[in-house]
């Protein structure tokens, strides 16, 4: 029986999961077993899984299409290990990742477990760009397992696992967005513990354009009320950080063409300061350059979706039914 049982869901994603399935098939530690959760693909990956079946302990299921949260739980009651791992289809994953990780389990043991990301050498550079924007200081407060950080940390699904003993006290996932965030937050409240081990990285290929970047972070932005209605403690400053950017940005071009275009002098400031970090951090003045964008994107799609959200489900009052809404999308 394997210790580890990874859980993979898919939806139309073929050359990811190869590129995946290829990843796991070079791991120094090999005692787990993959499961691929195909949620109603209409291109399915089944090929790429044959292609991996006589090198990985592997199954394969095909669903109807429900969501990756349901697909996920889908996995967890056919899965055998003690430790249920989850991966986001577009990730790929180092040689060493299990050793590092049973070593972590080891020398540290815990319920839950989260790890942070990278981008790959073989990434493209608006790939770069994003996850930069995604894991720096500057524009995430170091949330997503950095070294420096503003807040503790939350295992997110592209890097997460838990145990089989959280599982059958806790349950799975809820389909919503943010849904690692919430599943974290009730593993937490039940009493269970959590801890970021971040040597055991991910390289994770995010979106490939801007556009979808822009449109994924808008919806972390709104599911982020989303949370707080729920957990009315959940919602700390660090979250509306780029709410306070969009309205401070705003005011800043304002200022500029009414009275004077030094009114726009700490944005500017604050996107060289990115615009350099960029470059060290990648070597490249090119994903220095598309660091700014991307990381002007996150910010203002998060924080539009923000403030979108509070207007219409706080202020307004329209999401006093949430819990209602989740039980309705069948995540109960």
């Amino acid at each position: 029986m394997p210790y580890f049982s990874i859980i993979i869901p898919v939806y139309n994603r073929i050359d990811e999961v190869r590129d995946l399935l290829a990843s796991l098939s070079q791991q120094t530690l090999g005692d787990f077993e993959v499961i691929i959760v195909e949620d109603g693909s209409t291109e399915p990956c089944k090929a790429a899984v044959d292609e991996y079946a006589s090198k990985l302990d592997i199954k394969y299921f095909y669903k109807s299409n429900e969501g990756r949260s349901i697909a996920r739980n889908y996995g967890m009651e056919r899965a055998s290990g003690e430790y249920f791992v989850f991966f986001d289809s577009d990730c790929v994953i180092p040689p060493q990742y299990f050793a590092t990780l049973a070593q972590e389990l080891k020398r540290n043991p815990t319920d839950c477990f989260g790890g942070p990301d990278a981008a790959h050498d073989s990434f493209t550079d608006v790939q770069k760009a994003i996850n930069f924007s995604m894991t720096s200081f500057l524009t995430t407060g170091g949330i997503r397992g950095g070294k420096v950080k503003l807040e503790k940390f939350v295992p997110r699904s592209f890097n997460m696992g838990y145990s089989r003993r959280v599982w059958l006290a806790v349950g799975g996932f809820r389909e919503m967005f943010s849904e690692d965030i919430d599943m974290s937050t009730r593993i937490r409240k039940a009493g269970f513990s959590i801890n970021l081990f971040r040597d055991a990285y991910v390289y994770h290929k995010r979106r490939g354009n801007l556009r979808l970047f822009c449109r994924q972070t808008y919806v972390f932005g709104m599911s982020r009320i989303t949370l707080k209605l729920l957990y009315p403690d959940s919602l700390k400053l660090v979250h509306c950080l780029p709410a306070a950017f969009v309205l401070c940005s705003l005011a800043m071009i304002v200022l500029a063409i009414a009275i004077t275009p030094w009114a726009i002098a700490p944005l500017a400031a604050y996107l060289l300061a990115i615009f350099v970090a960029a470059t060290a951090a990648n070597r490249s003045i090119k994903i220095g350059l598309l660091a700014i964008p991307a990381s002007i994107i996150q910010l203002g799609a998060y924080g539009c979706g923000f403030l979108k959200a509070w207007f219409v489900k706080i202020l307004l009052g329209k999401g006093r039914n949430i819990e209602e809404e989740i039980l309705i999308r069948k995540g109960k």
